[in-house]
């Protein structure tokens, strides 16, 4: 295959996958529902914790840097804390759990009760992810897991699951930072107001 048709394949599949979402009526209400939960939390003095690995990980790092520095706009920061990025605590779980309780410790150690965890995984079945939920039930945290179509194990234990309509990991995450940029936008519109003010 030539190359070109490689990149136009590729944009077009993408493009399809966005043009899907526009018409999952489910999946833009729980997108709401999310920004909204997120909002509360913030108005209560909590914070996100967000999870993931691999490109998940890179993923929850880039929605973490928009809350705590800005998106649109110069803004105070907002608390946010990717559980991904700390080499020391992460090996020292790694070592002394293992890698299925990366997650679930820190959530253990630090979510409160006005918190969100937001968990990324394009399978849904991202064992130290269904840990860190686990956890999050016990300690009365709510939960928004950004996964693919078929949702995993993950869909039955959060509260708010979205399901982007695709089966391909690429595709997947090209739209779980499409929500989560649709996320952080929200947020900072109903704390700040900025776009309405125009």
């Amino acid at each position: 295959m030539d190359t070109k048709d490689i990149i136009i394949g590729q944009i077009e599949n993408s493009i399809s996958v966005k043009e899907a979402i526009l018409t999952d009526i489910t999946l833009l209400k729980n997108i709401q529902d999310a920004a909204g939960m997120i909002t509360d939390a913030y108005k209560q003095g909590g914070k996100t914790l967000l999870a993931g690995n691999g490109g998940s990980a890179a993923d929850a790092q880039h929605i973490a840097g928009e809350f705590v520095s800005r998106f649109y706009f110069d803004r105070p920061g907002i608390p946010s804390i990717a559980l991904s990025t700390d080499t020391s605590i992460l090996t020292a779980i790694g070592n002394d759990y293992g890698f299925d309780r990366l997650f679930e410790r820190q959530v253990q150690a630090h979510a409160q009760a006005a918190d969100v965890f937001i968990g990324i995984t394009t399978s849904g079945n991202s064992e130290n992810i269904v840990r860190a939920l686990m956890a999050c039930k016990e300690k009365g945290i709510k939960s928004v897991i950004l996964t693919g179509k078929r949702g995993g194990r993950v869909s039955e234990i959060c509260d708010i699951c979205l399901k982007v309509p695709s089966d391909e990991t690429p595709r997947i995450q090209e739209s779980h930072i499409l929500i989560g940029h649709i996320i952080c936008c929200i947020v900072e519109e109903e704390l700040f107001g900025y776009l309405n003010n125009k």
